[in-house]
């Protein structure tokens, strides 16, 4: 077993500084975390990808950043794979929270602000969303294929910034 761990040292330059890596070892890295990750993410959710809000980015971010060090040899390799289970396994068990706890949910996910009633725009929220009118008349031609205000019901910014509308019955 010895030898087993003599020659995974070796491969993945697991003793060497970051500097002298070969390519050989930092491809090897790279494709052993390529495959963690792989799997990481498939065991947190497959949401985490989506992009829904920014609690999901910020997975993301930290993850490469933090599995980028595992590649480059800045950190320890299978320590720094470790962390990137214990991120993936706390943004689950804090999804799981948010699904059973609306106020934790609004907490790490934030809450959907309604910036259009009954086609009157509400420009304090809109303000506050950083939402122009130029961007809302875009977001209505391009998601709820109308051109006219006055046509909206509703009109959210929903939790992952995305602008949602509900329109009037014709």
């Amino acid at each position: 077993m010895n030898a087993f761990w003599n020659s995974v040292d070796i491969l993945l330059g697991l003793g060497a500084e970051p500097k002298d890596l070969t390519f050989v070892q930092i491809s090897l890295r790279g494709i052993i975390v390529f495959v963690a990750t792989l799997i990481m993410v498939r065991l947190g959710h497959k949401r985490s990808l989506a992009h829904k809000t920014p609690f999901d980015a910020v997975l993301l971010v930290i993850l490469a950043s933090v599995l980028s060090r595992a590649i480059n040899g800045s950190a320890a390799f299978f320590a720094t794979l470790g962390g990137g289970v214990v991120l993936v396994g706390l943004h689950r068990a804090f999804a799981h929270l948010a699904y059973y706890s609306h106020r934790f949910g609004i907490l790490v996910k934030g809450a959907p602000d309604t910036i259009v009633r009954d086609g009157e725009c509400d420009f304090p929220m809109m303000r506050r969303n950083h939402v122009s009118m130029h961007d809302l008349e875009e977001d209505m031609r391009l998601d709820a294929h109308i051109d006219d205000l006055s046509k909206v019901r509703l009109a959210r910014v929903e939790r992952s910034g995305d602008i949602s509308f509900i329109t009037k019955e014709s």
